[in-house]
């Protein structure tokens, strides 16, 4: 059969699937733009993140993905969620631990947290940079689950 004639045989049934996040339009959105959550908190740590793609502040779903910053042997302490999580560093350095077992952390490297999976994070002494996400539809809907 001749690509043309498939191709005519399929044209009436023939649809498009709908994009995965259902958002008619893909958007920027700008790290510097967007507003500094957290800080000092015994119960989480000492931490800032900015928040750059979440269903509760953008037109998207299925994805989470935001920049958290840490001081000079900052912290964020162990807990657990429920949704993976993954980290790529961007600047400084650190060790995440995840189920006991610490992971050097370094500009470039990517680390993968598995669900439910008790992990934390300690910044060196200049500090860490990381990007991190979920496969989530809002940051707002992740139930942080601390160890202490």
């Amino acid at each position: 059969m001749p690509v043309s004639a498939l191709i005519d045989a399929t044209a009436d049934t023939f649809t498009l699937p709908e994009a995965a996040n259902d958002t008619p339009a893909g958007f920027l959105t700008i790290v510097d733009d967007q507003p500094i959550e957290g800080g000092f908190d015994p119960a989480f740590g000492n931490v800032t993140w900015q928040t750059l793609i979440s269903g509760d502040k953008t037109a998207s779903t299925g994805v989470v993905l935001g920049v958290a910053t840490f001081p000079a042997h900052g912290v964020l302490h162990l807990h657990r969620h429920t949704p993976p999580e993954f980290y790529f560093c961007l600047s400084g350095s650190g060790v995440v631990t995840i189920d006991g077992q610490p992971l050097h952390f370094a500009p470039g490297s990517a680390i993968f947290v598995p669900a439910n999976a008790e992990h934390g994070v300690r910044a060196g002494a200049d500090g860490l940079k990381l990007v991190y996400g979920f496969g989530e539809d809002a940051f707002s809907t992740i139930e942080y689950r601390f160890s202490a």
